[in-house]
């Protein structure tokens, strides 16, 4: 049996991979093929198809990002749709089903196979944002339809729309991962903070402003350090080249999980990090995250999450705003002035009944785990259905 995977975002590739990585434990000849509409991914679980290139915005053009918007297409984003929509045409007949991952547009993509589709919608809420009148008709095209939380397949429900939510599969995105290098790079830091800058091109430069903030925090607490997880794609040379202009003295190795260490004068202060994020859940305190997925599955294992307003334009104010309500008082956001967040940051680690409490909410507003496997059998299911 022959499955696509149509995801639309970087988190969402992770999750498709995820989801991939349970299939084929129940269904192991299943052959699994991946086109990322954002961007370029790396798969463990799947054979990346199709055209992909990375836009300059990492795909954030919703809300009217008049901004972003003129910057993808000036980046060749009308091309690359087009392209991305002739092949899933030309897919046609060559897959038993297709799962979109993501928002609305990866489904209405996804459709143009032509084949029975999955959504697994990854965003939408009515803890923030509830699908709208022409989102509901889109999915009533598709075969089956998950949601991440039961409040919003209640209200789909009442609309006509036949959605289930079996749980949040960002809640079991990196569970259960484990890497024992992980534990050295931790090694003496009490607090142990994770910093995840995320996954676009902005990663660099908001790794360079959280780690300024990490300094700062290090100065009175002589043993914090900070493990900066960069992510797949994104290259371990140009953070370390960042940081070293800085004043970040950078000790290189030949580690493939921790590729430079990041010092201020005899004192080791963070460590990078080039490994799944699940182990580093576990074992850091506090994350200080600029990411998407990645500040959502910190949330789920319980870890307060902090964030920083950033960015100039309205990506950065309507991005945070939409993770706020998802994750609630489990996420803070920081104004990007250094001295605010400094200070924000400061007055977090001072107080650890709130990081409790943030915990708490975290894991509340997440859900459970078992979502995936959930999603992956009923996939499974249908494909078994077809090959009967």
């Amino acid at each position: 049996m022959k499955l696509l995977f149509v995801s639309n975002g970087h988190g969402e590739a992770a999750i498709a991979d995820r989801l991939a990585r349970e299939i084929q434990a129940i269904a192991p000849s299943t052959h699994v093929d991946h086109l990322g509409l954002v961007g370029e991914s790396c798969s463990q679980f799947m054979h990346d198809v199709g055209p992909a290139r990375s836009m300059p915005s990492g795909g954030l053009i919703a809300m009217g990002n008049v901004t972003n918007i003129v910057r993808d297409v000036g980046g060749g984003l009308i091309g690359l749709t087009l392209a991305q929509r002739r092949f899933l045409k030309g897919a046609r007949g060559s897959y038993d089903r297709v799962v979109a991952i993501g928002d609305v547009f990866a489904l209405l993509m996804a459709l143009a196979v032509r084949a029975p589709v999955t959504y697994v919608g990854t965003a939408k809420s009515v803890n923030v944002a509830p699908y709208g009148p022409m989102e509901r008709r889109v999915l009533r095209r598709a075969a089956e339809v998950f949601v991440r939380d039961e409040a919003t397949a209640a209200q789909l429900r009442a609309q006509g729309v036949d959605a289930r939510a079996p749980g949040n599969v960002i809640v079991d995105l990196y569970a259960g991962d484990e890497d024992a290098r992980a534990e050295a790079a931790v090694e003496g830091f009490v607090p142990a903070l994770g910093v995840f800058p995320g996954s676009r091109a902005n990663a660099y430069a908001d790794a360079r402003f959280v780690m300024d903030i990490v300094r700062h925090a290090a100065a009175t607490r002589g043993q914090l350090g900070a493990v900066l997880s960069i992510a797949p794609h994104l290259q371990s040379d140009a953070f370390a080249h960042a940081l070293q202009a800085d004043g970040w003295t950078v000790e290189r190795s030949s580690d493939e999980r921790i590729p430079f260490t990041l010092r201020l004068g005899d004192r080791v202060v963070a460590r990078a990090w080039r490994g799944p994020i699940g182990p580093l859940l576990t074992r850091v305190q506090v994350v200080l995250g600029q990411a998407g997925t990645a500040n959502e599955a910190a949330a789920a294992a319980g870890i307060p999450v902090v964030a920083f307003e950033r960015d100039h334009d309205r990506k950065g104010a309507w991005y945070r705003m939409r993770q706020h309500g998802l994750l609630g008082d489990a996420l803070v956001v920081l104004p990007g002035d250094p001295d605010a967040a400094i200070a924000g940051v400061n007055a977090l680690l001072d107080d650890p009944s709130r990081r409790v409490e943030m915990g708490r909410i975290g894991r509340e507003r997440m859900g459970g785990a078992g979502g995936a496997h959930a999603i992956a059998r009923a996939i499974a299911d249908a494909l078994a259905d077809v090959r009967a």
